[in-house]
């Protein structure tokens, strides 16, 4: 049956404008997204095979353009429309973020940082440099590779803090495995930057891990001093 014959609160669109987003299901989502079936299925048994088959939407959302054009009933096109959706959701995210103190909306710095390492392969160290209102100057994404004392350069993070005329900042760094809990070259490289960046009287605020879904602040695990 096509999603036409649905009755109308059934519908993903309209239950959207009814109810709001946070009503619809992953593949009620997709199926506004993907706007159309294949041949034999609906936009919405599209979207479970698709979710099916990547094993959930985040995995979806993060496939590089040859697995993600691999699957039935998707495209080029397709891709670079998703692409741009969450390059408008970051974008949205990184202005809202841009209008607080970052200490008073630790959440809104929380939220844009999940959306900028959740979904890299591998791992990639951030900085977000902050004014003395803790207001964001700049994200800079500066490593890449396994996040331990020999990759990641204290120097480097202390030279682009001079260049943005930072006051303070905040590091990240992701967790492919989706384990957002630190490892102990997280703590030693946390340590060796507080006191780096001490000499130069810039403050670190914290040092978030994202994994997946998961978020683990440093600060509130009392390794930031």
């Amino acid at each position: 049956m096509a999603i036409t014959d649905w009755p109308a609160d059934e519908r993903p669109r309209e239950k959207l404008l009814q109810r709001g987003p946070g009503a619809l299901t992953d593949a009620e989502l997709l199926a506004i997204f993907l706007r159309t079936g294949v041949r034999g299925k609906s936009a919405v048994d599209l979207a479970r095979e698709l979710l099916d088959q990547h094993k959930g939407l985040g995995n979806l959302l993060a496939a590089d353009q040859e697995n993600f054009c691999r699957s039935h009933g998707l495209g080029n096109a397709k891709f670079a429309q998703l692409q741009a959706v969450l390059e408008m959701s970051r974008r949205h995210l990184r202005e809202s973020l841009d209008r607080v103190d970052v200490l008073t909306s630790p959440q809104q710095a929380r939220n844009y940082l999940q959306s900028r390492l959740r979904n890299y392969p591998y791992e990639v160290f951030a900085c977000l440099f902050l004014d003395n209102r803790h207001r964001v100057i700049e994200y800079e994404e500066l490593f890449r590779g396994t996040i331990d004392g020999a990759s990641v350069h204290p120097r480097e993070v202390i030279r682009r803090a001079l260049s943005h005329n930072a006051a303070a900042l905040i590091l990240a760094h992701n967790h492919p495995s989706g384990v957002a809990e630190p490892s102990q070259a997280d703590k030693t490289i946390t340590h060796r930057l507080q006191s780096a960046l001490a000499l130069i009287d810039i403050r670190l605020l914290d040092h978030i891990i994202v994994g997946g879904d998961q978020i683990t602040s440093m600060a509130e695990l009392g390794e930031i001093g």
